[in-house]
């Protein structure tokens, strides 16, 4: 099983499905046929597919659906083994060398039979489910978000460090944004890095003074959603296709993975961390809309971001190759 939102004009990803189905696989793959300028796109695509055996699923009349999961199901010995992806980026080729985005690939039953749930209803649109680990759009996302949120302020009232880190592409929500103040003269630390629009007014007194927005527009498109929450010190991390827009959160089908291993959150930390520390293509977004690049100290070291991403991630593959010679 597969979404596909976008897919590039010679699509390998759809080679590989139809590949499949000639095979003897049972391949289905769910096409949003209103992702905007690609609609002649997805319906060619479409029509390939049903020609070489793929059960192609047109999705559900008022909702479109914008998330990125995979399912694939293994016989391995004697039992099924399931494999999910949660995406927050597209399967296009194209996309793919000029967006950041981040991919969980995962056997965790906790997120694979959920996502298996999430597809049950693509299919059967008559068929609902609760969701304990993952945050769905439009059935559970907004409720569970205002949950975390309202669980940082519960803590900060408490005098327990609360904060809230987040990087995604647009805030426009009112609701959402009025979560946000509230927290914020509840005493919980907000940062959110806002590549599009954003609705939200920061440092404001009385209002939102403990909320910090960037906005980082660089050699590559910033598209990956990234959420972190204090949680009482056992932080809480989630990646997700959906931005905080009316149109995510009620009208779209999205979804947001939590994120349980050590070493991806951790990794995920740092992607969020590194885009806080930009220093060159850094923007602060402020309520006198006149959004300057971050001030750089004469002695402060330059932190291009999306550059030193490049440097971690290539060092630490030179240092794999050097420890297997």
């Amino acid at each position: 099983h597969i979404t596909l939102y976008r897919v590039a004009a010679e699509s390998r990803v759809v080679h590989a499905l139809m590949n499949a189905a000639h095979n003897g696989k049972k391949v289905t793959a769910i096409v949003e046929l209103r992702a905007r300028f690609d609609e002649n796109s997805n319906i060619y695509w479409s029509k390939q597919m049903q020609e070489a055996g793929v059960n192609v699923i047109f999705g559900i009349p008022g909702l479109k659906i914008h998330s990125k999961m995979t399912l694939i199901s293994r016989e391995e010995g004697r039992k099924e083994v399931k494999y999910a992806t949660v995406s927050t980026g597209n399967f296009h080729e194209g996309n793919a060398n000029l967006y950041t985005d981040v991919n969980l690939f995962t056997v965790n039953p906790k997120i694979t039979s959920e996502i298996e749930k999430v597809f049950t209803f693509l299919e059967y649109n008559y068929r609902t489910f609760n969701y304990k680990h993952l945050l769905v759009s439009p059935v559970n996302m907004r409720r569970k978000l205002y949950t975390l949120i309202e669980t940082e302020m519960e803590n900060a009232a408490k005098g327990i460090p609360a904060y809230i880190h987040c990087k995604i592409n647009n805030l426009v929500d009112e609701e959402m944004i009025h979560k946000f103040y509230q927290a914020s003269k509840a005493g919980v630390e907000i940062k959110l890095v806002v590549r599009g629009i954003c609705s939200l007014v920061p440092g404001i007194k009385g209002l939102s003074e403990n909320i910090e927005v960037y906005g980082i527009v660089d050699r590559f498109l910033e598209h990956c959603r990234i959420f972190l929450f204090a949680n009482g010190g056992d932080e809480l991390c989630f990646i997700s296709s959906a931005d905080w827009m009316t149109r995510n959160l009620d009208y779209r089908v999205e979804v947001a993975a939590p994120i349980y291993d050590k070493k991806l959150k951790a990794e995920l930390r740092t992607v969020v961390d590194y885009a806080l520390r930009d220093n060159i293509k850094s923007r602060i977004i402020n309520h006198k809309q006149n959004n300057h690049f971050k001030f750089r100290g004469e002695n402060e070291e330059v932190f291009r971001s999306q550059i030193e991403l490049y440097k971690y991630y290539k060092q630490r593959e030179l240092g794999k190759e050097k420890a297997n010679d």
